[in-house]
């Protein structure tokens, strides 16, 4: 009896010992707060620990874990093995993503933004330049068009900006500049502070980060119409530890992938954007539109200087800049 109640005993302790050893867990590097621009990355951690019936799980952090503009290097030395960044704070260890912010593009929707990542990030010279941060590109975090949230007077006519410091990051702030305006690149997370400092004027958010991030709670007046571009900010993961995973983790986690980011533009559209309105009528934010000459010449001044000189600089890098461009002016141009 003794004997048969050991190795039943041993049996269940070698099975716990096993389930133990099948569980995985990936730290996630993420900041700020929970809010729309992470619901994705929460709606995967849920769908990958229901799938695998909780033996693998994703323990996301909100700046626990590195700063932002730290978590591609991050994800580099293996410090956390997911992790999400802006391609505006460190272009040139992401140069080839950085097509995706040029101004102007003419990228009409949430759904547009995420074909034309995903088309991308699985070219081959996109694949080749994050790979050398042991980074795999997973999904995007698809934004719309950036518009700005400012302090003191409002501008009547783009030349008003002549000399305002606006927060503003990659091509955006390119684009800025052809009008005068003096831009500064700094995380989200600094931005309130510099915008109560006055170290800027104005800053360049989506929506959902100005409320987010507290510039309308300062803030005197925002463009309905400027929409000069957006910037890109991917979710990535630790290559290594993608390679490591077993084929049923894997295939939960990249599996996941595409109704993660159905739940992130679904919410979006519905709790961002139906929130934004009332959010600037609740504080008196006066709305400023631009004529369409104002916002044609603009476009005009921007647009095509800018993907001119990112193709030769990228050019010159190596990457084959022509072709990252036509690739993405060529599937906004057909609608993809």
């Amino acid at each position: 009896m003794r004997k048969h109640l050991n190795r039943a005993a041993i049996a269940a302790l070698s099975l716990t010992v096993a389930s133990e050893a099948l569980a995985v867990e990936w730290n996630v590097s993420l900041w700020g707060k929970r809010r729309a621009f992470t619901e994705h990355v929460e709606k995967l951690a849920e769908l990958v620990n229901e799938k695998t019936g909780g033996e693998f799980t994703l323990n996301i952090s909100y700046g626990g874990l590195s700063k932002n503009k730290e978590n591609l290097d991050g994800i580099s030395i293996g410090a956390f093995e997911m992790a999400q960044f802006c391609a505006g704070y460190h272009r040139d260890k992401n140069p080839s993503i950085t097509v995706l912010e040029l101004p102007f593009l003419g990228v009409t929707s949430l759904e547009q933004e995420v074909d034309l990542s995903m088309a991308v990030y699985q070219h081959p010279a996109v694949v080749e330049d994050l790979a050398r941060w042991d980074a795999t590109l997973l999904m995007p975090s698809p934004l719309p068009q950036y518009n700005l949230v400012g302090v003191g007077e409002a501008p009547k006519s783009l030349t008003d900006f002549e000399g305002l410091s606006v927060r503003a990051t990659g091509g955006i702030g390119k684009a800025m500049e052809t009008v005068g305006a003096v831009p500064t690149s700094m995380s989200a997370s600094e931005v309130r502070q510099a915008m109560d400092s006055g170290i800027v004027k104005a800053v360049s958010f989506a929506p959902h980060a100005h409320m987010s991030f507290g510039t309308i709670e300062n803030g005197t007046w925002w463009t309905t119409n400027l929409n000069p571009g957006t910037v890109n900010c991917p979710v990535v993961v630790n290559t290594l530890a993608l390679e490591d995973l077993s084929d049923e983790h894997r295939e939960a986690l990249l599996g996941s992938v595409e109704e993660a980011l159905d739940h992130y533009v679904s919410h979006y559209q519905t709790k961002t954007m139906e929130a934004w309105g009332p959010e600037l009528d609740q504080r008196g934010i006066e709305r400023v539109t631009f004529s369409d000459e104002e916002i044609a010449a603009f476009k005009e001044a921007a647009a095509a200087p800018a993907a001119e000189a990112w193709i030769v600089e990228n050019t010159e890098r190596g990457l084959p800049a022509q072709e990252l461009y036509d690739l993405v002016t060529g599937k906004i141009a057909n609608g993809s």
